[in-house]
């Protein structure tokens, strides 16, 4: 059964970290893209952070230079360590796998995981 699950979401104040984790079963991180995405409440998808096949990376604008995405292959494990938290951070976080592994876009992505709230506190 392939499958994505998302964890490590919490409640912490503005200016702290946090490190999700997107946990692979079924498949092989490395052989695919695995991306980020949230959705703050009432606003739409947002990809965040994406690692290709290739070991490429991207970051949003938004989060670049505070968030770093990393891959485990014996863990089959994605991570997303987020530092300097804003409260605009707050979101439901998912982790998502391109199978095509070349694509970021929220719309290529095949498999979706459930999802992992992180809020931050002024």
């Amino acid at each position: 059964d392939v499958q994505l699950q998302a964890s490590g979401g919490g409640l912490v104040q503005a200016g702290g970290s946090l490190r999700l984790s997107c946990v692979a079963s079924g498949f092989f991180v490395d052989d695919y893209a695995i991306g980020w995405f949230r959705q703050a409440p009432g606003k739409e998808h947002e990809g965040v952070s994406c690692i290709l096949d290739d070991g490429s990376i991207y970051y949003s604008d938004s989060v670049k230079g505070r968030f770093t995405i990393s891959s485990d292959n014996a863990k089959n494990t994605v991570y997303l360590q987020m530092n300097s938290l804003k409260p605009e951070d707050t979101a439901v976080y998912y982790c998502a796998a391109d199978w095509g592994g070349r694509s970021c876009y929220e719309y290529d992505m095949d498999k979706w995981g459930k999802g992992t709230l992180v809020t931050v506190s002024s």
